[in-house]
Parts: C-alpha cells; structure tokens; sequence
C-alpha cells in the first residue's frame, strides 16, 4: 500500500473511533433526535465558518454545486436524525450492528453511480446480512423499530458517502462540508417551524448537554466531517464505507464500558451481529484480492 494512502486509511481509522463515540453522545445527550441534530448542525456549521475566516478561504460556488450539496445537506440531516433515534427508542449496540449493512448497501448504489453490474457474490452476502439480522430481530423484538431506524440510517450513509465521492473530485472538502452542513440545518430548521415549532420542552438543553454537544459538533463533526471528504480523494467510497464497519466494534465496547448492563445483549444478538461483521469483511476482503488482481 502506497505512503499516501496507508497515511489515509489510518488517519480513516481514527475518524471511525470517533464516530463510534459519537453513538455515545447521542446516548449521553438528553433531548431527542431532531433537536439534537440541529443543535450538532448548527454548532459546527458556526465553527466551519470561523475556519473559513482564519484561513481568509473562499466561499463562492455556482448554482449548480449549491443544488448538489443542499441534497448532500438534506441526505446527512435525515441520516443523523434516523441514527441517533435509532439509538434512543433502543441502544446504542443495536443502531451499530445494523448501522455495519452499510457496505452491503453499497454494493447496490455504486453500480448505479460508477455503472457496474451488480455482483451475484454481493447479492447472496446481502441475503446472508438479512439472516444476521433476523437473527437479532428473532430475540431482540422490543428493538425492532430501532433497527428499522438505523437501517435506514445505513441506507441514507451510503449515499451520502458515494455523493460525495463524486464531488470531491471537483469541489474542495471544506466548501462541500460547509454548504452541506449548513443546508442541512436549514433544513431541520424549515422542518420544525412547519411541524411543532421551537419549544422550550424539546429544545432546552442541561448543563452536561452543552459539553457533550460542543464534543460532538467539533471533534465528531466539523473535524471529522471535513477529514472523511478529504479522505475519499485517496480511497474509494466502497474502502471508506467498508472500514466504517469496524465503528460498531468500537462503539460497543464502548458502550459496554459507559453504560454497563443496559448495552449488554443476549448471546443470540452478538451471534447475529457478528455474521454480519464477518459478511462485510469478507466482502472487503474479496473485493480487495480482486483489485489487486486487476
């Protein structure tokens, strides 16, 4: 593996402890999803700007990046919103192990993106990820809404991801971060004046709540979110959603260590979730031989 990429695929590596501590926040936070996500939003669109400023970096883009990237914004709000709600009508173990389908996704959205045909081999691992899953679903009943919700999560991740595979080749990560962050939380924001308006009940904030936040919208997003669209110049968005299946495996460790009895699960779940795991890397493990091959 070349310097420059063994340089990315670590540094990618350290962006997915964070993001496998995000899950933890999301749990330590108090308020609900969408007020939660606004507020991540909204921080760290202010902190990327501020960025901009010290760096004296241009803002300026056309009509046409602006569209691209308010879908960009869109896609990743209704990802966060899906992710953390996942993680608060169940656990944080379960939004992981369902959030790891990612790669699998993947091998169905990138064929519409990069005109592949799908692979027979993918299709059977996915049928295969659906058997972990049920697995889960067959002993875990009370969580099944959580793992609707961070299958979904999954899904808008992905695309997410492949989007801006194809847009780092022409825009800056910084430009695309900013615009998708702030379009984002514009978003939210026209979504909770048309629906329950801003109340004190949903969006007053404690004390620990600000910390936990501040963590979250600086470290976890505008640090990581600019990172990760720096790091698709030097790896394939399917490399990045495939190393992004080790953040269950932090996550829950984690979670164990934080939040003890509450993130233990029955053995039948740690059975299905690591079918699931050992899919998506041998997956990546094929996929890689046969780059290598090519």
């Amino acid at each position: 593996m070349p310097k420059t990429e063994l340089k990315n695929y670590l540094h990618l590596h350290f962006l997915v402890f964070i993001w496998g501590f995000t899950a933890i926040l999301g749990a330590l936070i108090s308020i609900d999803a969408i007020p939660l996500v606004w507020y991540r939003m909204l921080f760290a669109v202010i902190l990327v700007f501020i960025y901009f400023i010290i760096k004296k970096k241009p803002l300026s883009i056309g009509p046409k990046a602006l569209l691209k990237f308010f879908i960009g914004g869109v896609i990743i709000a209704v990802h966060w919103i899906f992710f953390f709600s996942a993680i608060k009508v169940a656990n944080v173990s379960v939004a992981l192990i369902a959030l790891s389908t990612g790669a699998l996704f993947t091998s169905f959205i990138e064929p519409l993106f990069f005109r592949r045909r799908i692979n027979f081999l993918e299709l059977l691992f996915g049928l295969i990820v659906i058997a972990g899953l049920y697995i889960i679903l067959n002993v875990e009943g009370d969580y099944t809404l959580g793992i609707i919700y961070a299958l979904i999560a999954s899904f808008l991740s992905v695309l997410f991801t492949v989007l801006n595979g194809l847009y780092i080749r022409k825009y800056e990560a910084e430009v695309i971060s900013f615009y998708q962050l702030l379009f984002g939380v514009g978003f939210i924001t026209i979504y909770v004046l048309f629906t329950t308006g801003f109340t004190m009940e949903q969006f007053a904030l404690k004390l620990s709540d600000f910390t936990y936040l501040f963590i979250l919208s600086s470290i976890c997003t505008a640090y990581a979110f600019i990172v990760s669209v720096k790091i698709m110049k030097h790896l394939t968005p399917y490399t990045v959603i495939l190393t992004l299946n080790l953040e269950p495996v932090y996550g829950i460790i984690l979670a164990v260590l934080i939040f003890g009895e509450k993130e233990k699960m029955s053995t039948q779940f740690y059975i299905g979730a690591t079918v699931i795991l050992l899919i998506v890397v041998v997956n990546g493990i094929l996929k890689n031989k046969k780059k290598t091959i090519i």
